[in-house]
């Protein structure tokens, strides 16, 4: 029994070998056999034509895969190479993006030695794609140089990849209430044309976060910061049925740079020179409203300047409620000038009516004598300007020089060499010299109206004795009486110059300045405060759902 058990081991150790031998002769058949097809991708081109034109055999573009079956997913997702510019005016933005679509397309499923058939845009038109298209689109471009930018794979499962690069320009709606310091979240609204919910549907490829990139070297705006974005999906309703709407939302902040430079600052700066008039003063009249008139001037074309980069919307910005501030704070600097000049005329006039009435009037002499005295001693001030361009004035004494000959004439004349007919007539002269009228003193300050009384008086004759160097009689009754006649007019225009300088009207600081002075800058620099408080801590990004 042992002996034959031996024999029978004996036997079947030659079989063993021989079978394992053949398991790994197979074995290296078949690794060298799946190899063989990488040398055929190569060699053989011919066999991929052959796939494809299997594929298209029989394939109708004109229905969705699944047709009459389950509902078509596309997926998507969006690759962001440029964005902007963003035109407030217009109320849109430009981007230029890489669209990406996904679907399952059971039609083209193949059997092959390839994964992946990369395909040229000539077979985006043999089969059938996604009618999507951009709800909110303005504008949008398909690039075709040099050729169609178009990628299109078709993968062994059937499933397809659809790649387009597009130049958008999107409408996105803007609320400016609170321009410059405001923000929007730009939309990008894409879905189906003609399916319905009930056949074709969207989703994100990689999920709501991360199927919208933007890159950050992509999105460098000269008035906007791009701060993020987000996604989602709604459902629109109209009388051809139910649609699936994909929405993206870019925020976006604006940069306040530019109008700080060219509105804020210069805003402040003209109200600030408004209020330097309130330290000039009062009697500068054509200084404080060359500042007045100037200033409301600049604020007018401030505001017009900064209305032309702005939609002609029907409400007021933030700019604008801070230029109409500004604008009120430097007309009422006019104003306020206009109200010191009118009450300072005002308070000049009182002044006057009340010196008028307490200065004594001088009337003692009869009115047929000093209408006689009137004829003799009228006088005519000229006013000629010289060659250096200033005034001088002349008295014309026509009538006392030929009242003064007269008298001389006649003393020679009579032939009386005697002292006391001499000092008569001088007396007579002195007497009968022309003396200057009360319009004309009234022009002249007093040492003027001295120097013409000096000058009035003739100098005594040669013949006039004197003794011990008095002056004769006959010259001190000519100065009495020039003294009796002009004493009370010298003093009356006196009076007149003291009230002049003592007076309200005088030049000073007036009591509506003083108070302008402080609180004008008080009351512009408390609205400041409360503007930029209000405005840099409110929240001013809109909402998605506008």
């Amino acid at each position: 029994m042992v002996s034959a058990k031996k024999e029978m081991v004996t036997a079947m150790y030659p079989s063993c070998v021989s079978s394992l031998l053949y398991l790994l002769f197979v074995t290296a058949c078949i690794k060298r056999i799946s190899g063989q097809p990488k040398k055929d991708d190569k060699v053989y081109p011919e066999n991929f034509t052959r796939i494809l034109d299997r594929l298209l055999d029989g394939y109708d573009n004109r229905l969705r895969p699944g047709f009459g079956g389950p509902v078509t997913e596309v997926k998507t997702d969006i690759y962001v190479t440029s964005f902007g510019p963003v035109s407030d005016v217009e109320m849109e933005y430009t981007m230029d993006v890489f669209f990406r679509q996904t679907w399952v397309d059971r039609r083209l499923r193949y059997e092959g030695p390839i994964e992946i058939l990369r395909l040229n845009n000539l077979m985006v038109t043999k089969v059938w794609t996604p009618d999507t298209f951009f709800r909110n689109g303005k504008r949008s471009v398909a690039h075709n140089m040099t050729a169609p930018n178009k990628l299109f794979r078709i993968m062994k499962n059937g499933t397809i990849l659809y790649t387009m690069r597009l130049t958008i320009s999107a409408e996105c709606p803007m609320k400016l209430v609170d321009f410059p310091m405001d923000g929007h979240s730009c939309p990008l609204k894409f879905g189906s044309y003609a399916y319905p919910k009930t056949e074709m549907i969207y989703t994100w490829t990689k999920g709501p976060e991360n199927s919208v990139v933007v890159p950050e070297e992509s999105s460098s705006l000269v008035q906007y910061d791009l701060i993020g974005q987000s996604v989602s999906s709604e459902t629109v309703k109209s009388i051809t049925g139910e649609y699936v709407v994909m929405t993206v939302y870019f925020h976006l902040r604006r940069k306040m740079g530019y109008f700080m430079i060219q509105t804020y600052i210069p805003c402040i700066m003209t109200v600030i020179l408004s209020q330097v008039s309130f330290w000039i003063n009062k009697e500068s009249v054509p200084a404080r409203t060359v500042f007045g008139i100037t200033t409301v001037l600049t604020m007018t074309t401030l505001s017009i300047s900064a209305r032309h980069s702005l939609p002609k919307v029907s409400y007021a910005t933030a700019m604008d409620w801070f230029i109409a501030v500004c604008f009120a704070f430097v007309f009422s600097a006019l104003i306020e000038f206009a109200a010191v000049n009118y009450f300072t005329n005002v308070k000049a006039e009182q002044a006057k009516r009340k010196q008028a009435k307490h200065c004594p009037i001088h009337s003692a002499k009869s009115p047929g004598e000093s209408k006689a005295k009137d004829k003799d001693t009228e006088e005519v001030v000229q006013q000629n300007s010289d060659t250096n361009g200033n005034l001088r004035k002349r008295l014309n004494n026509s009538s006392s020089h030929s009242d003064a000959r007269r008298a001389d004439s006649a003393s020679s004349g009579g032939g009386s060499g005697d002292g006391s007919s001499s000092s008569t007539n001088n007396s007579a002269t002195a007497r009968g010299a022309r003396q200057p009228s009360t319009g004309s003193l009234s022009t002249l300050s007093p040492a003027g109206v001295l120097a013409l009384a000096s000058r009035s008086t003739p100098p005594a004759p040669p013949s006039t004795p004197t003794v011990g160097g008095r002056i004769g009689p006959s010259s001190q009754s000519g100065t009495s009486s020039l003294q009796s006649l002009l004493g009370p007019k010298l003093e009356h225009i006196q009076s007149k110059m003291e009230a002049k300088h003592s007076g309200p009207a005088a030049g000073g600081t007036s009591k509506i300045d003083k108070y302008a002075r402080i609180l004008f800058p008080v009351s512009f620099g408390a609205f400041n405060m409360v503007y930029w408080v209000v405005y840099l801590s409110k929240d001013t990004m809109e909402s998605r759902d506008v």
